[in-house]
């Protein structure tokens, strides 16, 4: 499948969003609002549960699935309040050792004057640097569309996985072919220049993992066995990590991204 391909299938309005993968894989899951400051914005799903007997807390990017969905979780564009419910329930994490799982979806964060008064930027901004410092083990997985700060501002993990029809990138082949072309005709010239892919980033080792993409025509029997790979991929992964001293997680993590981009 060509770049772009990929892109635009990321964004198909059938495919499962944040809340179905939470649903599969979390049991127990309770759900909580509010960045105690101004909101609580619904892009935005977070809360505490349990992967197999492991208590955790989730965070996810939420598009919706339908067009009256889509609405009340702002197709998946998160505003300031969203990041800082996220940072929220990440310092809860650390606090009582739970790990964190981040399911990321988004075309980027919202872009809305509103937003930027209420302090966009810095809120994505202290994401990266909470989570580039959180002492607990946090495991990011693209699940859809990883557009900009939006999904960069979730994906300072430990373990960065994407589903094999995911894309992440600092920009959608749109814009930056808008920008560099003056012309979004040239989208598809830009996904591939972008190198936004799964196996392109696997292959540049800025992300450790692929996974198959959950298909809503599946039945239940194939469910059931993607299910149970997804889980103990994820089990042994936060069993390895929690193992490490906290601060010898943190120190990995630095490790890690310093490596990103060295010729």
């Amino acid at each position: 499948m060509e770049a772009y391909d990929i892109v635009k299938n990321s964004r198909n309005a059938d495919r499962w969003c944040a809340s179905d993968y939470i649903k599969l894989l979390i049991t127990d899951f309770l759900e909580l609002h509010g960045d105690r400051k101004y909101g609580d914005d619904k892009a935005v799903i977070a809360g505490i549960g349990k992967l197999l007997d492991r208590p955790i807390t989730v965070i996810g990017i939420e598009k919706g699935n339908d067009i009256v969905s889509r609405l009340e979780h702002n197709f998946g564009s998160a505003h300031p309040e969203g990041y800082r419910k996220a940072m929220r329930l990440m310092k809860e994490a650390e606090k009582f050792g739970r790990p964190v799982l981040c399911l990321i979806d988004t075309a980027g964060a919202y872009a809305g004057v509103d937003a930027e008064e209420r302090g966009q930027g810095q809120a994505i901004a202290e994401s990266l640097m909470l989570m580039s410092s959180l002492r607990t083990p946090v495991i990011s997985i693209i699940i859809g569309e990883g557009g900009s700060g939006g999904a960069l501002a979730l994906a300072v993990s430990d373990r960065l996985y994407m589903l094999d029809d995911a894309y992440f990138s600092v920009v959608s082949p749109e814009n930056c072919a808008t920008i560099l072309w003056k012309n979004n005709k040239y989208a598809d010239k830009a996904a591939d220049a972008l190198k936004l892919t799964a196996v392109d980033l696997k292959e540049r080792e800025i992300i450790d993992d692929v996974f198959k993409t959950a298909s809503s025509a599946w039945d239940e029997k194939t469910i059931n066995i993607y299910k149970e790979k997804l889980l103990t991929k994820l089990d042994k992964e936060y069993e390895s990590l929690a193992k490490m001293p906290a601060l010898d997680l943190v120190d990995m993590r630095y490790k890690k991204y310093r490596r990103i981009g060295r010729v």
